[in-house]
Order: C-alpha cells, then sequence, then structure tokens
C-alpha cells in the first residue's frame, strides 16, 4: 500500500459524472515521477520512513560560478556513488558498510514521508501508487499575501461608518488590557504577515488517475500556486 508521493500542482479544472451528471471540482496535479532516496528504519534510525525526491535538478556547466538553482557536489554525492568523500573513505577502510544510494539524478524536492514501507532504494514512483477513490491528505504552500491588515487577515467586519468612528473604519480597535494584566495576550489577530503557509488539506479523494502523463485528479482544492509542490499521503483521517 502507498504511503504517498511528491507532486506538483497544475490547475483547477472540472469533470462531468456520466452517470449522474453532476459537475465535480477537480485539482490536476503532477504526481512523479519520484525516485525513493533513503529507507529510515526503526532499527538504525530509530523511526520508519521513507525519503523521496521529484523533479531532477541541473548540474552545474563548465567553469561557471554555481548558482543556487544548480545541484552541488553534496547534493549529487547524497543520491551517487561515484562521488566519493573523506568520510566515506574512512568508513570504507574502517569495514563499515556505507548505505546504498539511488543512483540517479540530484532532486529539486526532496521530503521524508513516515510509515513502513517494502520500497526499495532507487525505486522508482508515478501516479499509479495511489487508487481511484483513496481518501489521500495534500499539504503544500498557501500563497504568500504579504503584509495584510486585520480584515482581510482574519476577515474581521470593521468598525462603524458612522456615529463617532472618524478614519480608522478598517483598525481593529483596542488590543490591550486595563491595569491587570496591562498587556496583550500572545496570539491575539492582528494585522502580519498572511499566507505562505504550511496547510495540510485532509481526506481528499482521488477521482482519477492518468497514468500515461503521471496526473493525479483529486476531487476538491489543494493549498498552492498553480506550479506549487505539494505532499501527498494516504489520509489518516477518514
Amino acid at each position: 500500500m502507498a504511503i504517498g508521493i511528491l507532486g506538483k500542482k497544475v490547475g483547477m479544472t472540472q469533470l462531468f459524472v456520466a452517470e449522474s451528471g453532476d459537475v465535480v471540482p477537480v485539482t490536476v496535479v503532477e504526481a512523479g515521477p519520484c525516485h525513493v532516496l533513503q529507507v529510515r528504519t526503526l532499527e538504525r534510525d530509530g523511526y520508519d520512513a521513507v525519503q523521496i525526491g521529484f523533479e531532477d535538478k541541473k548540474r552545474p556547466t563548465g567553469a561557471r560560478r554555481l548558482r543556487g538553482s544548480k545541484a552541488r557536489r553534496s547534493e549529487r554525492g547524497h543520491v551517487s556513488s561515484k562521488i566519493e568523500s573523506k568520510r566515506s573513505k574512512k568508513r570504507q577502510a574502517a569495514g563499515v558498510e556505507l548505505a546504498p544510494k539511488a543512483e540517479c539524478e540530484p532532486k529539486k524536492f526532496v521530503r521524508e514521508i513516515r510509515g513502513s514501507s517494502e520500497w526499495t532504494v532507487g525505486q522508482e514512483l508515478k501516479a499509479d501508487v495511489f487508487a481511484e477513490g483513496v481518501a489521500i491528505d495534500v499539504t503544500g504552500t498557501s500563497k504568500g499575501r504579504g503584509f495584510s491588515g486585520a480584515m482581510r487577515r482574519h476577515g474581521f467586519g470593521g468598525q462603524r461608518a458612522t456615529h463617532g468612528v472618524k478614519k480608522c473604519h478598517r483598525a481593529i480597535g483596542g488590543t490591550g488590557m486595563s491595569a491587570f494584566p496591562s498587556r496583550t495576550f500572545k496570539g491575539k489577530r492582528m494585522a502580519g504577515q498572511y499566507g505562505n503557509a504550511t496547510v495540510t488539506t485532509r481526506n481528499l479523494k482521488v477521482h482519477a488517475i492518468d497514468t500515461e502523463n503521471n496526473l493525479l485528479i483529486i476531487r476538491g482544492a489543494i493549498p498552492g500556486p498553480n506550479g506549487g509542490y505539494v505532499v501527498i499521503r494516504e489520509s489518516n483521517k477518514k
């Protein structure tokens, strides 16, 4: 049974159900192909998890300066056994068995998904790890909206437009206390950073799967903009 996969949000559309004629809002996600980079075990690491990567990262070419979008030597050594380090040579000389490598290209988006699985290092995962109708949880980074006021950020109704309210209709009003405790409590809903946070939408359904193009058709909306990376897991709340 699949425990999860990484992907990229393509966009939203709608589909028609032939049997009932209903219109279903769906989100198209490019899920995979992903590679299993590492397998965590309870005996060796203290927990069970699978580390997978999505979308190849370009390698630096020529003598040009290394940029942030290019794969560094450490990232290439993480997935390839051809790149050795002083530490790996010392461990080999001491007779320590090195962990297997995926022998693939470095990845842009790497995440660990908790849970035990029979997957092996280097295995390629595609959209067919899920079946139609399976309940899933999708985690992504919500759209960043910058520094926003309380009305936009928290949905406040604002102050009255008349009767003594002058030039502060969108202000939040008083926030502190009187003589006791004479301070503002933590967590008070005020203006501030809105969006650009990790959001998980739970208990969505896989409406359809396009195995040829590695597309997951998910019923409903998922967090993040088009082109944003997402983590798709089996739902733990059904």
